[in-house]
């Protein structure tokens, strides 16, 4: 992991999916001074991908990006699916982004093509990470086990093979779940560096994870970046629990955080964001936002100041787990 830390110097960085009108349309001077008050404020890791929109995050954060120093930032994106000429009516998460068509493939000619289409939208000669978008069965239910078996011959060859001749410095898969990225980092045959794991490291959630997915991350010497580290704003007042609605009993387990936090006089929003940042195996969390002044929020939220108190409280109300690295 030290060849990650090397570029990661920040344990923070800017998740983009938002800015791919998720939810909701967002003005581009929006979107625009978004990335502005994230470059002002000293973020230099930037993650996005070509499903944000439909390829509407990459161009947002290439028209900014292209006017500064490639040597000054770290960028990912993502393969899995290509974008089309063609258009079709769109649903879900990105209802309002682009209306090109999305084709998900995971081959080795797919592979290609995507990071092709991803570096003319961000307006870049090269990347330094590339993850498997969406390998997992929350998005392809029971195909996901064949779309697997299609990136460890495809997909995976070609990243690796990329990661070996210094074309980029880091791969891996970028997903919601935890089970994926177990299996790569078991193959013997490619060698995943860096992955994306958003929703499951979390101060809502994270048992598994513990469990199971970070002590293989850190026996195979491999990293994480951590997204969604407020679970899709849930734990800030927000309408949407990991890119769904709220299930009533995560409303109650937020109900009984707030309760601790503020009594402790700490925000859950620097309790999130120090949480997920605290576990050794983390190299960044990637808070995503369409306002700007979210920035500077999320920054002085790494750097508040939290009781070990708090942190025992959570523990003995059985809020987090007992085995969590916390940030003291």
């Amino acid at each position: 992991m030290d060849h990650i830390n090397e570029l990661l110097t920040q344990k923070i960085g800017l998740g983009t999916a938002p800015l791919g009108n998720m939810f909701r349309e967002v003005p581009e001077e929006e979107a625009q001074a978004t990335i502005e008050a994230a470059w002002n404020a000293g973020i230099r890791y930037y993650d996005t991908a070509p499903f944000y929109g439909a390829g509407l995050a990459e161009l947002r954060l290439g028209k900014f990006l292209s006017k500064q120093n490639r040597d000054d930032y770290v960028l990912s994106t993502k393969i899995g699916r290509v974008i089309e000429d063609e258009t079709e009516e769109k649903e879900g998460l990105f209802t309002n982004g682009r209306t090109n068509k999305i084709t998900t493939d995971y081959s080795a000619e797919a592979t290609h093509t995507s990071i092709d289409q991803s570096m003319e939208r961000l307006q870049t000669n090269r990347l330094d990470f590339v993850f498997v978008h969406d390998l997992s069965p929350d998005f392809l239910g029971d195909e996901w086990i064949a779309k697997f078996e299609e990136a460890r011959t495809g997909a995976f060859l070609v990243l690796d093979d990329l990661k070996k001749q210094g074309v980029i410095k880091g791969w891996g898969l970028g997903v919601n779940t935890t089970i994926p990225i177990e299996l790569a980092l078991q193959l013997e045959q490619v060698h995943p560096t860096i992955s994306l794991q958003a929703t499951q490291y979390t101060l809502l959630d994270h048992e598994d994870t513990l469990r199971r997915m970070m002590p293989e991350v850190e026996q195979s010497n491999s990293a994480i970046v951590v997204g969604a580290p407020y679970s899709s704003g849930a734990l800030l007042g927000g309408g949407h629990y990991n890119y769904g609605e709220i299930p009533g009993e995560v409303q109650i387990k937020i109900n009984k955080l707030t309760e601790v936090a503020e009594s402790h006089g700490v925000s859950l929003k620097a309790a999130a964001l120090q949480f997920s940042s605290a576990h050794p195996a983390v190299a960044a969390v990637i808070p995503g936002s369409t306002r700007p002044d979210r920035i500077k929020e999320d920054l002085d939220a790494l750097q508040e100041t939290i009781p070990e108190a708090f942190w025992q409280e959570l523990i003995e109300k059985q809020l987090i787990s007992a085995v969590a690295p916390l940030p003291l």
